[in-house]
């Protein structure tokens, strides 16, 4: 290992090994636990208006139940204001979901109001909502926005269908999916569903991987989801962004595009995952699009000092840290020696740097051939696993370190 690489490494060990034993349950203020969550990833193109008059049904698939919900709300990529007219959530009817309700829709009320703005850039948490949540049903969370607006906010890779409808009448409280005509493979405005009940949620901070690109969609089999199989009780926060870097944000260095790959994770850590309720750990999976993508990062000790300063941000504030390793991608488009070289280098410093390491690549790499995905993970593009491979990830995660 090279001699500054390993400086790095007993810097981040110092920082682990000192952090208070008790810090990680110090920093727990309230009963809610972040069941669900999606990072938002940016503005939708073509859209500078807003979607004036629509109903949209955001179905998502919160990790753990309670008994009281409340729901957040992203103008993060907004250029104006958004006035939510209406917002509701629902427990959804059956499994995939069309959007029909199960039961009551109730509406959800900030500050005490049905209608409210949310200004550009900013997030909007709702006013506790009394709904049982059922451990492993989909959720519906309505929002109708009845006047013009500026960009609106989405995660674009949700591995999920939601409805909407285009209005311009409020169908934000109706139980039946009939005025929901349109569908949608992305979610809109909405980044985190709280619940009361679990004891503590954990974290992924990820890119595509984690947001479960290649999984089967609409099964929810991203490699977070079955690791909320192996933690019952607990909650599991998903803040992948496909491809997400950890110090380049997206557009790089025309920030003015519609680039759906997020802010760094640097950037983006406080509010994707130290501001997330509950939190208690984080898995941080990040850098193969540091290595591969346009302009490719090349010094292995770029990448690692930035995982180490997001280790050391969330060590700070209390949390445990589990740090996984890069799946091979050998036979990716982009993929060249030079690019292993610096996977490797950073992956030998993630096994001796953190105390509790999730080692995704030992676990999904071909024995015959290293630098490559094992075929039986492979979801055919070299880098995104399949089912089995986000199967194969999740049985690797520490639990004791979480």
């Amino acid at each position: 290992m090279d001699a500054r690489i390993k400086a790095a490494a007993v810097v981040l060990i110092v920082l682990a090994t000192t952090a208070p034993a008790q810090a990680a349950s110090r920093h727990r203020s309230t009963d809610w636990e972040t069941a669900w969550a999606t990072a938002p990833a940016a503005a939708v193109s073509g859209v500078e208006q807003g979607y004036a008059g629509y109903t949209i049904r955001n179905v998502v698939h919160p990790t753990a139940g309670g008994d009281r919900v409340r729901v957040h709300l992203s103008n993060r990529f907004g250029t104006a204001p958004v006035l939510f007219g209406h917002v509701t959530v629902a427990v959804a009817a059956g499994h995939p979901s069309d959007g029909t309700a199960a039961g009551p829709v109730r509406d959800v009320l900030f500050d005490g109001r049905r209608q409210f703005t949310v200004p550009a850039g900013a997030e909007a948490i709702s006013d506790p909502v009394a709904l049982r949540v059922p451990e492993n049903r989909d959720l519906l969370v309505s929002t109708w926005t009845p006047q013009p607006s500026g960009t609106v906010t989405y995660h674009p890779a949700a591995m999920q269908t939601s409805v909407f409808s285009r209005g311009p009448q409020d169908h934000a409280g109706d139980m039946p999916a009939t005025a929901f005509t349109g569908t949608t493979t992305v979610w809109h405005y909405i980044s985190a569903v709280d619940v009361t009940g679990p004891p503590a949620t954990v974290v992924a901070l990820g890119d595509s991987i984690t947001d479960g690109v290649a999984s089967t969609p609409g099964a929810n089999h991203r490699w977070t989801d079955y690791l909320a199989r192996r933690t019952p009780g607990y909650a599991i926060a998903n803040s992948g962004i496909s491809g997400n870097r950890v110090l380049l944000d997206a557009g790089y260095p025309d920030y003015t595009v519609f680039a759906t790959s997020g802010r760094s994770a640097l950037w983006r850590l406080p509010q994707d995952v130290l501001d997330r309720a509950g939190v208690r750990s984080v898995i941080i999976f990040e850098g193969v699009n540091d290595i591969q993508q346009a302009p490719p990062q090349t010094d292995p000790r770029a990448i690692i000092a930035g995982l180490a300063q997001i280790a050391a941000q969330a060590r700070a504030r209390g949390l445990r840290v589990v740090g996984a390793t890069i799946m091979p991608f050998e036979g990716w488009r982009t993929w060249t020696p030079a690019m292993e070289a610096v996977r490797l280098a950073v992956n030998d410093w993630i096994r001796h740097a953190f105390p509790a390491v999730a080692d995704f690549d030992a676990a999904t790499r071909d024995p015959a051939d290293p630098a490559r995905i094992n075929p039986a993970y492979d979801s055919g593009d070299h880098l995104h696993p399949n089912d089995a491979g986000d199967l194969a990830m999740a049985n690797v995660v520490p639990l004791r370190s979480l």
